[in-house]
């Protein structure tokens, strides 16, 4: 199988405010908007690509039809504590504090209106403790 494209969609009861949740917070533009159907891409990278979708709806299987649950998008971005700055001014709940991670991350979690973990990450070197694991 050959990918031509990847991309999350969330199913909620909200689509609109779903979407314009990660159009204001998170830079995202409608690239398609429907009642039913938000189709939305990064401002600064084309390839960055979310959806929203009304999880009632008929395209969905019966069986599967409801609101998204366990879920965590990760955002890669250059600078975590600008990001961790606005989301705070913004009011957005921050439900883990930024903090660096042994295994190689500075990041904050905070979440969508439906709940879904958004986990802002910027990379960085594993502690040497850490490395020890894995390497001889």
């Amino acid at each position: 199988m050959k990918i031509t494209s990847y991309y999350p969609v969330i199913m909620t009861e909200n689509v609109s405010g779903t979407a314009a949740f990660y159009m204001a917070h998170f830079r995202f533009r409608p690239v398609f908007e429907s009642d039913w159907y938000v189709h939305l891409q990064s401002s600064e990278d084309q390839s960055v690509n979310l959806a929203v979708l009304d999880g009632d709806h008929e395209t969905v299987p019966e069986v599967a039809r409801g609101r998204v649950s366990g879920l965590i998008l990760n955002f890669e971005v250059e600078d975590v504590e600008a990001e961790y700055e606005r989301a705070r001014g913004a009011g957005l709940p921050v439900l883990q504090t930024l903090r660096d991670e042994d295994f190689g991350q500075r990041h904050f979690i905070t979440r969508d209106p439906n709940g879904v973990l958004i986990d802002v990450i910027k990379p960085i070197e594993p502690s040497a403790e850490f490395m020890k694991q894995y390497m001889p």
